[in-house]
């Protein structure tokens, strides 16, 4: 995913500074330690040699570099490449003083510490060469893994800078998905009642169910209207009953009967 490769600039922040700084530390140290002596030999300000630019300007150097490329870049590989540059440089300090003496005749080409006491002697071998080395080592490898690991916050960056580019169609967005479809919640139960409506029950009235899920409902007795049912037992001619005889006479049309 390309958008892994960025990272904010303040990963790096504290780490690049303080690689900045000692990598400045460890190439001007010789050139300005014997103004209160604090120096190796030769014991004199601005004094050039060939020692002091491979084990100390060169370290130094990369040491600052790195430190620069650490604290400014936004792309994860190039910072990456900075820290490791720095690292190269811390480790440097701290051994190339004693791999000199392989091809410089069993003497380091640094020179030696101008100290008299042994705490200065101390003091001057960890300021300017294995001390100095190990911490720059130290920032650099913090630098690189907080460089290397990608982050929740960096996985979703990316995630979102890819969901982006995808919309993105021609310079046009593309519509959003429509939603998920979700059946409608049942009615509340009406007050008094404690059974809750179930879905899917007829209407009243209009004999039919929502949605359709029940068949109309048909009544079982025939419907009444102005003629009598001819297959009705009790009215039909044909029937097994005959159809009752008053046994009075009618009354004539004009009003009922007078006594006699």
């Amino acid at each position: 995913m390309a958008g892994i490769t960025r990272i904010p600039r303040s990963r790096g922040a504290v780490s690049g500074v303080l690689l900045i700084l000692l990598g400045a530390w460890g190439g001007l140290i010789p050139f300005i330690g014997p103004y209160f002596h604090y120096a190796y030999t030769p014991d004199k300000a601005w004094s050039y040699t060939t020692g002091r630019l491979w084990l100390e300007i060169l370290p130094g150097a990369a040491a600052l570099l790195g430190g620069l490329v650490v604290l400014a870049s936004a792309r994860r590989p190039l910072a990456i490449a900075g820290a490791f540059l720095a690292a190269l440089g811390g480790a440097w300090f701290a051994v190339g003083n004693l791999v000199s003496t392989f091809w410089n005749g069993s003497t380091p080409q640094a020179g030696v510490p101008v100290g008299g006491t042994i705490t200065r002697l101390a003091l001057e071998e960890l300021g300017f060469f294995s001390g100095l080395g190990v911490v720059i080592v130290f920032f650099a490898a913090l630098a690189l893994g907080r460089c290397a690991v990608v982050g929740v916050k960096d996985a979703a960056r990316a995630a979102g800078s890819t969901a982006d580019a995808g919309l993105a169609v021609g310079g046009l967005a593309a519509e959003p998905e429509p939603a998920a479809w979700s059946p409608e919640p049942a009615a509340p139960p009406l007050p008094g009642n404690p059974y809750p409506p179930r879905q899917g029950t007829v209407q009243p009235g209009t004999g039919t169910s929502p949605g359709g899920l029940l068949p109309p409902a048909t009544s079982q007795f025939p419907s009444s209207g102005g003629q009598q049912d001819a297959e009705d037992p009790l009215t039909h001619d044909a029937g097994p009953f005959p159809r009752p005889v008053s046994p009075f006479p009618p009354a004539p049309s004009g009003g009922p009967a007078q006594p006699s």
